[in-house]
């Protein structure tokens, strides 16, 4: 046929586009179906989907925030009026009279006092108690019961809920006349964070070469030495984060410090709850409060963060 004898007389370079022209289409179809998914919106979607959801979420996290702050900038007669998302310049004139009112008031000043004394003297409470612990169940073998009871028993402290404890501890702090006393704070609040705290250290503790402490051995150092001077220094980060946790769950401790004291040792959760009135909650004052709650926690967080993050990484590859 016609077909055939233009077959035999054409020559093989003919021949080749038209074995490669299939290829070349199907390559350029694709690129245009790629193109044209990549122009869509659910591929759009798809793509930045995690980025999508952490801003969301950011957004979700940062509003209550947002609120305290817009709040706290405002005239109390503009806590109700002003609707929408509150935009300063725009929908009201910023001020700073709440501010001072509250940070001019003694309540507020001594409950600041109060809360930083009972977190720094219960750091330091834990640290003192639980970093020896610790490097005992990390270094010598206990029996009957075993150090692996002695942890059990550290963690369980911890997950007791605390208003089972409240009658006993009211009944001994009344017994050794410590009610309405900073101290009866700080020991209630060590009781409390002492059981994580052992348990940081431990593990930091059973990180740290061994092969250290038993060279200082050979040259006649004692275990307090090795303890004090070798084991410490190796495991700063991780008692770094351990006090920083301490403070941060005592400085956020509501219910001893409710039942424990009056007027006198009011710390800042308590005096927070007590923007209540006659004519219902001042939100104004509440919005100032939370602010001052939330400043030396994060700025102290954000100046230790690096020990914070070696600290509560360090072993956990191992153990």
């Amino acid at each position: 046929s016609h077909f055939v004898f233009s077959i035999h007389h054409c020559h093989d370079h003919d021949f080749q586009p038209l074995r490669t022209y299939p290829t070349n289409l199907f390559r350029k179809l694709k690129r245009l179906m790629i193109v044209s998914e990549g122009k869509s919106p659910f591929h759009y979607l798809q793509k930045h989907s995690y980025f999508l959801l952490t801003v969301l979420f950011a957004c979700f996290s940062v509003l209550p925030f947002y609120w305290a702050a817009s709040l706290s900038i405002r005239n109390p007669s503009e806590t109700f009026s002003v609707a929408g998302l509150a935009v300063p310049f725009v929908q009201y004139q910023p001020t700073l009279i709440n501010w001072i009112e509250e940070l001019v008031v003694g309540e507020t000043q001594r409950a600041l006092l109060n809360s930083t004394i009972i977190a720094i003297g219960t750091a330091v409470g834990v640290i003192l108690l639980g970093a020896p612990a610790a490097y005992a169940l990390s270094r010598f073998k206990f029996n009957r019961p075993g150090n692996k009871d002695f942890t059990i028993w550290f963690l369980s402290q911890r997950v007791l809920p605390p208003i089972v404890t409240v009658i006993p501890i009211f009944m001994m702090m009344r017994f050794f006349n410590l009610l309405d006393t900073r101290l009866a704070m700080i020991f209630v609040n060590i009781t409390f964070n002492l059981p994580l705290v052992v348990v940081i250290m431990r593990q930091a503790f059973l990180d740290l070469p061994i092969e250290l402490e038993e060279s200082a051995m050979v040259d006649g150092a004692s275990y307090l030495d090795i303890f004090l001077k070798i084991s410490m220094r190796l495991a700063m980060p991780s008692m770094a984060a351990a006090m920083l946790i301490a403070i941060a769950f005592t400085w956020n401790e509501f219910l001893f410090a409710l039942t424990l004291g009056t007027r006198d040792i009011r710390t800042i959760p308590v005096h927070m709850a007590g923007a209540v009135d006659t004519r219902g909650i001042q939100f104004w004052f509440v919005g100032v409060r939370v602010l001052i709650a939330m400043a030396p926690p994060v700025i102290l967080a954000l100046l230790v963060q690096r020990y914070i993050v070696r600290g509560l990484t360090f072993g956990a590859l191992k153990g």
